[in-house]
């Protein structure tokens, strides 16, 4: 994947803020498996503490460093709250589709991350549950390819990796059309939204560990390694498994 442009802050319904050079904590979802109520309640709460920031930090204002710090971290507490209860949506499945289940749209979905992996970004580890999947990768985009090719006239850049929102286009858009195809249905298959978060390096073990226990955490097995959508780069085998796979 080349020639593909990089934006350091997207935004849909929340903002996407990937510096270069860090490793990501990636949750995507198939469509409609959160209560439509719950997700207007996440989604107007949410916005209101995001617009309360762009105001007080809006060029006409007077920040206050102050106050701006502390909405930031009101509003990241909120969004590490409603992760957790979406979670725990998710891993009861009573809402939307399962179609993960299915061990060819499983193995549909692991293709897909490892197509990306040595071109787009280093993939870590994933775990592709019944609706949803969780990833640990780091995008291989440079500062350096963004120097090399910065406009200082626009905003897009065009680069020789992928930013985070054209990887998760290209994973989702491929995914989705062959499970559609399996499936023999049309229609949305994923939700548009993601979850996404920097990894602080003291955090990364935490995270994968988080990432290859949940389906431990949600009873299906009761030992990560015997979970077939689970997956751990080789490297990394001695520091997270108890007993090497091969």
């Amino acid at each position: 994947m080349g020639h593909l442009d990089y934006k350091p802050f997207t935004r849909r319904h929340r903002p996407h803020i990937h510096p270069i050079g860090s490793i990501l904590f990636l949750t995507y979802r198939l469509a409609g498996t959160v209560p439509k109520e719950t997700l207007r309640y996440y989604k107007s709460k949410g916005e209101w503490l995001r617009n309360e920031i762009a105001r007080i930090t809006a060029p006409s204002n007077d920040s206050n460093p102050h106050l701006v710090k502390e909405q930031l971290e009101r509003l990241d507490e909120f969004e590490r709250k409603w992760f957790v209860k979406f979670e725990d949506i998710l891993h009861k499945s009573k809402f939307g589709p399962s179609w993960l289940k299915d061990e060819r749209i499983a193995m549909t979905v692991a293709e897909g991350l490892h197509e990306l992996d040595h071109d787009a970004y280093r993939l870590d580890a994933y775990s592709i549950m019944s609706n949803h999947v969780h990833a640990v990768f780091k995008p291989l985009l440079t500062e350096d390819e963004v120097l090399e090719t910065y406009d200082p006239n626009g905003g897009i850049v065009i680069a020789g990796h992928p930013s985070l929102s054209r990887i998760m286009q290209s994973l989702k858009g491929r995914s989705a059309r062959s499970c559609n195809k399996l499936l023999g249905r049309v229609g949305q298959f994923w939700e548009h939204e993601n979850f996404d978060r920097i990894i602080r390096t003291d955090r990364f073990n935490s995270t994968v560990r988080y990432v290859l226990n949940n389906p431990v955490k949600a009873g299906l097995v009761d030992d990560w390694q015997k979970w077939p959508g689970n997956y751990l780069r080789a490297e990394l085998f001695d520091q997270f498994c108890s007993v090497r796979p091969f």
